[in-house]
């Protein structure tokens, strides 16, 4: 390892092992990691300096011959601010969340810790997580370690401080993609799994009805290898996630991988990608090409209607139910979330909720039938790379609207297919390009193999300048 804050999980956890590396040593590192960018890049809400290094001595206490130690024993590890940690607060970006501090741990904070990740802290949001940049009135604005100038996108303080090694990896939650797009604003890799493989228990908002099949939470980290690390860990039944289920996890061989079908996805409704980040997604593809992968581009039907039901879901449904939280207290929302209550406010009838519900069954069933014979999809992550930071907004017909940009990752969580983003070039301006690579439910384990193989292609991971 070039530095311990640089380090993968497997390394850290290997030579932990092997005591050739201490985890008082690996947290004390990224403490002072995160004490020479923070005030730079702003990523953290809420950082337990204390408890991590108490974790960090009882963690190398136990490593002693014979010991069985977690598959994460040692490794710095932080969380998105909206997902419960006793003790901690968690204001999900908002001033009327300020003082609740989580009684309980989430349940994949509870596997995490049982895996033996030691946590750091937890990560900046826009309020709410309704927006594409993070920066709310409780702890300002995340900045991109690759150019301060831009956003690291949102929701996510949480990719900034994997990005510029903070810490080894950590937890999202997405929506609309914000896993996938802050991963791919600030060069890291992220999972979107499906629905209820990674239980959302003790995350905010709850996960129940629109949110259980529109939000998830996942696992983000520098390399493929790590995101499949916290993956394992963190996925399995839960009785609190609604639409959690008892899918075992699988390995995925070369011999399952050769041949395999990748699409290019092409469809009018996406938008169009700029230049390099069209040119980013054929290099990806030419990757798999040359590793025996067949690809070839595939047209969809029905992602048009797909994002319009998102919309109806994310945008006036979801904001009618936020709606008495905030209710006479708007002096105290962020811009960022005032915009998104009024780009979203609709009328939302039964019969229209009902309607909604029946076309996107219908419709992730026509697109289902359209992956038969194609499992994985490879399309960009959004349109472009990360914008500047105020530029990003719900108004139609800006040049950053996100219901324009943001497309290629909305439409996944209206179907509740899993996705990850993978970094795969920079930019001219020297900012990060992600691919997407899209599976079909419950099929994370092939996203990730295929995504480890878009991986290898590239090169060795690239840290930010910062």
């Amino acid at each position: 390892m070039k530095t311990l804050h640089y380090g993968t999980v497997a390394e850290i956890a290997a030579g932990v092992r092997a005591r050739n590396l201490s985890p008082v040593e690996i947290v004390a590192e990224h403490l002072e990691r995160i004490a020479e960018v923070q005030q730079t890049i702003n990523a953290f809400v809420h950082l337990d300096a204390e408890g991590a290094r108490a974790q960090a001595h009882r963690a190398q206490d136990a490593v002693r011959p014979g010991a069985e130690l977690g598959p994460l024993h040692g490794v710095p590890i932080t969380l998105k601010s909206c997902i419960d940690v006793a003790g901690w607060p968690c204001p999900a970006g908002s001033l009327l969340r300020k003082d609740y501090v989580a009684e309980t741990d989430a349940t994949l904070v509870a596997r995490l810790k049982a895996a033996g990740a030691i946590l750091l802290g937890n990560t900046n949001t826009p309020e709410f997580l309704m927006a594409y940049e993070t920066d709310n009135l409780v702890t300002g604005k995340t900045s991109n370690p690759w150019d301060l100038s831009r956003t690291a996108g949102g929701s996510s303080g949480e990719a900034a401080a994997i990005a510029s090694g903070c810490s080894v990896g950590g937890v999202g939650s997405d929506g609309g993609g914000s896993i996938r797009v802050p991963a791919h604003f600030c060069g890291i890799c992220g999972l979107k799994p499906t629905p209820g493989r990674i239980p959302a228990t003790g995350h905010f908002p709850a996960g129940v009805g629109a949110f259980s099949w529109i939000g998830v939470v996942g696992p983000m980290a520098r390399t493929i290898a790590d995101v499949r690390a916290l993956f394992e860990v963190m996925a399995g039944p839960d009785p609190g996630d609604a639409l959690s289920a008892r899918v075992p996890l699988r390995a995925i061989g070369d011999a399952e991988l050769k041949g395999l079908r990748v699409g290019i996805l092409e469809s009018d409704a996406m938008g169009k990608a700029d230049e390099e980040t069209s040119a980013a997604l054929q290099k990806a593809a030419n990757g798999l090409a040359a590793q025996g992968f067949v690809v070839e581009p595939v047209h969809f039907e029905g992602l048009a209607q797909a994002i319009e039901l998102w919309w109806f879901f994310f945008g006036p449904a979801i904001a009618y139910l936020l709606q008495p939280s905030v209710l006479g207290q708007e002096e105290k929302l962020s811009r960022i979330f005032r915009d998104y209550l009024e780009f979203a406010e609709a009328p939302v009838t039964l019969d229209a909720v009902l309607s909604a519900c029946a076309e996107r069954d219908l419709l992730r069933a026509k697109i289902l039938r359209q992956m038969r014979d194609v499992p994985i999809l490879l399309s960009p992550v959004s349109t472009t790379t990360a914008f500047r930071h105020g530029e990003g907004t719900w108004r139609p017909g800006a040049e950053q609207c996100y219901r324009d940009t943001m497309r290629f990752s909305q439409w996944l969580n209206l179907t509740g297919f899993p996705g990850a983003s993978v970094p795969v070039s920079v930019s001219t301006n020297g900012l990060p390009i992600g691919v997407q690579v899209v599976g079909r439910p419950h099929e994370e384990e092939l996203v990730l193999a295929v995504a480890e193989k878009i991986e290898t292609a590239r090169g060795p991971w690239q840290a930010p300048p910062i």
